[in-house]
């Protein structure tokens, strides 16, 4: 068929001899008529234009910012570097773009991701050649890990023209896509100006069909700033896949059939819930039968965290409802695991397991699956309650329901139980404990405040997390490589910025990103942060810890102590134009809080560093290698 259609379109066959010919390889003479009418278009060399599409001339820099425009990007996130000035130079002047400037790639990274977290959308990053792409590889390890779709683009300067010891280009015999091919779908290098456009088209359409996840596009200098470069620009419509694909019948109705007959069923969640807004569904499916619903690592909180019938992650070693379950519906959740050796199964053996989401790199990757349904998680869902209440009458679902709901919430009020108990008896504990912060951020934040963590020592028991009205959204990251929160947080606020977003964040996790103040300020992006302070690395310290070796015998824990000097946050925030103040009592809290909130309030960035008392094993520990170059020196220089 090829041969015959490139014959026709450049005249050696008539359209007679056209339809003749495609009936001859076995096309009916309707199907034959259609193909040729949709031919007649580009006979003779006419150019059949894709509706709504421009055809640009210019340089490769204002193709590519024209295609950015048609795929309805709003922000450069970016940390401009000489060798994409083809870039910079078109957008100067572009209407309907903002740059947002980070000052170091892995700032510039997270914002992006905490803008895509929040509106869903791709947003699009550039980096300095070959250095920015290798100082922003911890931060597209995060939104590799959780499929963010991000296309970020970098300079090139190309090695394998003329010399190949290139000052900022890839080492001789290597390119520069090889850098951070692991933590991408996919990555490209462009050749040709003439190819920008159709390339960052396939960048887009290739970070948001799911599973999504970033990419990563090289453009060289020469592409960039090539003059009188003609190109079509095509809006996203066009080339953006939509995903909600339908699950098989045959598999809902066996799903269905193994929940209805199990007698411990549980529910884990994964993040593909919320990435396609089938949260409330699963509160409706969970509610029909009454299953408890777990999460295993998650960016968002998939299901509402104060839900009678919400257990907490999932724990298969702990009597149901927390874990002990016969059936594990697994519904958009990535693959049980994160430990390369684990003496303990986390889905034993006799459990059977159901999947359902579109991540199929995912589904029995660790443990074998009773089923897996391929499908949009929502479409899967609605589908699966459908199945369900067809197959049983109202007072059977009833029963069912009725038979399990009892138990799960008297588990989980046993547990919001516990936890005001244990607040109760921490309230006053000087240094402040981290249960009261969590209660007074709580109480001081909008029903439907964004709360960006990057904490994993916070304490959250009392936060009403979820997607609804009057509940509050939280974000986070899988890959857990530090330096995310910062920029993450002002990413949010760029996505949101009619919703109270509060960054909490460790003060470890300050310092790889603290440059992203400076952003905050520069642009007015008013995120109020909460600074954890407890002055260690407290995780490793626990890690090192339950390793039980010498530094547990002599509580001397190794590179954990962060004290010897202590950082002066407000001062380090306001070095960069944002105001602040520490709080060191209890009785603080509040007003600090009120404090901070009239500043977002009023437009303006601020900062509350908390001192609070360190917990768990080697928590008195303060101890430090000491050492001092300066009284070592045999001179004083």
């Amino acid at each position: 068929m090829r041969e015959i259609v490139n014959s026709f379109l450049h005249g050696g066959v008539s359209r007679r001899g056209f339809i003749k010919g495609m009936i001859g390889l076995g096309f009916s003479s309707a199907a034959a008529r259609a193909v040729l009418d949709s031919l007649l278009p580009v006979e003779a060399g006419a150019e059949v234009a894709v509706e709504g599409s421009r055809t640009v001339v210019g340089t490769g820099g204002e193709l590519l910012v024209e295609q950015l425009k048609a795929a309805g990007v709003k922000y450069l996130f970016t940390n401009p570097g000489s060798f994409e000035v083809g870039l910079f130079d078109a957008f100067v002047d572009t209407p309907g773009m903002q740059l947002i400037m980070g000052l170091h790639e892995g700032i510039v990274l997270s914002m992006a991701d905490g803008y895509h977290k929040v509106t869903g959308k791709p947003a699009f990053v550039n980096v300095h050649v070959i250095a920015g792409t290798a100082q922003m590889s911890g931060q597209l390890y995060n939104a590799h890990c959780d499929g963010s779709a991000l296309v970020v683009t970098a300079g090139l300067l190309d090695n394998e023209i003329f010399s190949d010891d290139v000052l900022l280009a890839p080492r001789p015999g290597f390119n520069q896509k090889e850098i951070n091919r692991q933590f991408t779908k996919t990555s490209w290098e462009v050749k040709r100006a003439e190819s920008i456009p159709l390339m960052t088209r396939r960048a887009f359409k290739v970070a948001t069909t799911q599973p999504g996840g970033p990419v990563y596009l090289a453009l060289p200098d020469y592409a960039l700033e090539a003059k009188g470069i003609k190109g079509e620009v095509i809006p996203q419509e066009k080339f953006l896949i939509p995903t909600r694909i339908p699950p098989h019948p045959e598999l809902i109705e066996k799903t269905a059939r193994l929940l209805v007959d199990a007698r411990r069923p549980m529910i884990l969640l994964g993040d593909e819930v919320w990435k396609s807004g089938a949260q409330a569904k699963v509160v409706e499916l969970a509610e029909l039968l009454a299953v408890p619903v777990s999460t295993g690592m998650q960016a968002y909180r998939n299901f509402p965290t104060q839900h009678p019938l919400y257990v907490g992650r999932y724990r298969s070693h702990l009597p149901y409802p927390a874990g002990g379950a016969d059936i594990l519906l697994l519904i958009g959740a990535r693959e049980l695991g994160g430990r390369s050796l684990t003496d303990i199964s986390l889905i034993p053996s006799k459990v059977k397991t159901i999947r359902i989401g579109l991540d199929t790199a995912m589904m029995g990757r660790n443990y074998p699956m009773e089923l897996a349904v391929v499908a949009d998680v929502g479409e899967g869902v609605k589908s699966l309650i459908s199945a369900i209440s067809g197959m049983l009458s109202p007072q059977r679902v009833a029963t069912i329901h009725d038979s399990r709901y009892p138990t799960i919430a008297a588990y989980t009020e046993k547990r919001r139980k516990e936890a005001q108990e244990s607040l109760k008896e921490h309230f006053s504990h000087k240094p402040i404990h981290p249960q009261r912060l969590g209660y007074e951020l709580n109480r001081a934040l909008d029903p439907d405040a964004i709360v960006v963590s990057e904490n994993l020592g916070g304490a959250y028991e009392m936060f009403n997390f979820g997607f609804r009205p009057r509940e509050k959204m939280w974000i986070y990251n899988t890959g857990i490589c530090l330096g995310w929160g910062v920029g993450a947080a002002a990413g949010a606020k760029l996505g949101e910025p009619n919703r109270q977003v509060v960054l909490s964040i460790g003060d470890g996790s300050v310092m790889y990103s603290s440059s992203g103040f400076w952003t905050m300020a520069r642009y007015g992006i008013p995120v109020l942060t909460v600074v954890w302070n407890n002055c260690s690395y407290q995780t490793v310290r626990r890690s090192f810890n339950r390793y039980g070796g010498k530094m547990a015998k002599s509580q001397h824990f190794v590179g954990t102590y962060l004290g010897d000097p202590e950082i002066d946050f407000v001062k380090l925030a306001q070095s960069q134009g944002i105001e602040g103040e520490r709080v060191t009592e209890p009785e603080g809290l509040a007003p600090a809080l009120q404090r901070g909130i009239a500043a977002t309030r009023a437009g303006s960035p601020y900062l509350i560093d908390v001192l609070i008392c360190r917990t768990g094993a080697g928590a008195e520990s303060t101890w430090h290698q000491r050492f001092n170059l300066a009284k070592l020196r045999k001179r004083e220089v």
